[in-house]
């Protein structure tokens, strides 16, 4: 059907086809600025995200990260590179040790648990069409060797030491510490949280590795049975799994650049003397309705949650409407009008799946005409200024207006245009991780649908109006919306 006729279009379009582009340009959170992305061993990427630690159901701001690093490594392979992506989970941690007490379960219960829930979180999102698996997705646990190793190179440097309490950073004693928040030791102090543990040696320093308490999991250790700090294992993991010292970039929201990526790059960079990555990059972080998410509030919603408002392709476009680095507001009023824009792309490719099918292709390329390539350009010009969806988006739904203009014309070049349309749009929704799946209802067939049209037809053609009226209400009451033009009625589902 449509699908395989685009795969082969898309396919022949891009060997056809040559743009001239700038390169893509990258806001860097360490820098400050806008910079030309280049990767260290081009055309390989190696890119790193942090991922969920598993203590409770994903909610929708997990979602949006997910999302947005996901699409950043589509359009990188786009537009050529091989990237190399892994995203961790976090299997140990204090909040994961207070559920586990608050529930009276094990420890390694609650961590099962909420990673099987996280997994089906990522397969409703669209797992393998939304959302691709890392390529690695590594758990602290099975990486405490290697944190060891690390922690001990850091205390053999001078870095780390020993104390009744477990192994901590010292800070001072890494000159650039405050590079990545652009914050003075000075004023990380006034922020930072005061601890009872007074074994440290200044209240910056933060854990490497945690002396276990009773009743806690722990590990065998030179410095005493405990467990990795938070954020050694994003050290240990990134560079490990991606086989190198310097990652080419390095991801997360903007809640983390201080403390936890500011401490990654203070291990990191002592322990290897070089950088930890070339490119940071955070994602804005979401509120509800204004406020922040909190389950106190009563505006916590989870992943499950909102997908059973509304298909996955619907709150992917919401956050597409926002620049990554831009916070964004969610409420159910806007998720309304999302549904509102996304018809308006369901309804045009299900006339164009009914206007082309399975037909072969190669005549409408050889003669395709160039006002639809100028769509495509203009996406990729948005995305290649860091990754601005909310512009690219824009061209996606101009492009939908310019089918459906076209759909009106009454010439023969129209089927050319609108080949490619549907080509570049399915092109542009790839890289969205947009598949245009809509509900299906469960009491009423394509059969059924087609039988109902065709007794309104027969109705109308005996000009029994009223009653034809009838069986166009009862339609729509199951989710069937009629469109009448002069070439026939057709029909959609209702999001």
């Amino acid at each position: 059907m449509l699908s395989s006729f685009v795969f082969r279009f898309s396919s022949l379009v891009k060997r056809l086809v040559t743009f001239t582009i700038m390169p893509l340009h990258i806001y860097n959170s360490l820098t400050r600025k806008k910079e030309p992305f280049e990767p260290l061993n081009p055309p390989v990427v190696t890119m790193y995200t942090c991922g969920v630690t598993v203590y409770d159901a994903c909610h929708i701001g997990h979602a949006r990260s997910l999302y947005i690093f996901d699409i950043m490594r589509r359009y990188l392979e786009y537009r050529g590179f091989k990237v190399n992506f892994v995203r961790n989970i976090t299997d140990i941690d204090d909040k994961i040790i207070n559920r586990a007490n608050e529930t009276s379960v094990r420890w390694d219960v609650v961590v099962e648990k909420y990673i099987e829930s996280y997994y089906k979180d990522l397969g409703s999102l669209g797992i393998n069409r939304g959302i691709l698996d890392a390529h690695e997705e590594p758990r602290a646990t099975r990486n405490i060797d290697e944190i060891k190793r690390y922690i001990q190179g850091l205390i053999d440097k001078g870095y780390g030491y020993v104390t009744d309490t477990g192994v901590y950073f010292s800070v001072r004693k890494f000159k650039e510490y405050g590079k990545l928040s652009g914050q003075s030791i000075e004023q990380m102090l006034t922020g930072v949280r005061k601890e009872a543990d007074e074994t440290k040696k200044d209240p910056l320093d933060f854990a490497l590795w945690k002396k276990s308490k009773p009743n806690e999991p722990s590990w065998p250790s030179a410095w005493g049975d405990g467990r990795p700090g938070w954020h050694i294992e994003c050290s240990v993991m990134s560079t490990k799994y991606l086989n190198t010292s310097t990652l080419d970039i390095h991801a997360g929201g903007r809640d983390l650049i201080f403390p936890h990526h500011e401490n990654e790059i203070a291990q990191s960079e002592a322990y290897t003397g070089k950088p930890l990555a070339n490119y940071w990059l955070h994602h804005g972080l979401l509120t509800i309705n204004g406020q922040k998410m909190s389950k106190s509030l009563g505006n916590f919603v989870t992943i499950k949650d909102a997908l059973s408002q509304c298909p996955a392709d619907i709150l992917k476009i919401f956050y597409l409407q926002a620049h990554y680095s831009s916070p964004i507001d969610f409420s159910w009023e806007k998720i309304k009008e999302v549904k509102k824009a996304y018809e308006r792309i369901t309804i045009l490719m299900g006339k164009l799946d009914k206007m082309f099918g399975a037909r072969e292709v190669s005549q409408v390329i050889s003669g395709g005409r160039g006002d639809i390539q100028q769509f495509k350009n203009q996406f990729i010009e948005y995305m290649d200024d860091d990754f601005n969806t909310p512009r690219a988006l824009s061209v996606l739904f101009d492009l939908v207006n310019k089918a459906n203009k076209l759909m009106e014309e009454e010439n023969d070049e129209k089927n050319v245009s609108l080949a490619s349309s549907v080509g570049v749009i399915k092109e542009m929704a790839a890289i969205f991780g947009l598949t245009f799946i809509k509900a299906q209802p469960k009491d009423i067939t394509d059969s059924e649908v087609d039988s109902k049209i065709n007794e309104r037809l027969l109705l109308r053609k005996n000009r029994k109006f009223q009653e034809a009226d009838i069986v166009r209400k009862e339609l729509e009451a199951q989710g069937i919306i009629l469109e009448d033009a002069k070439e026939g009625t057709t029909w959609r589902r209702k999001i």
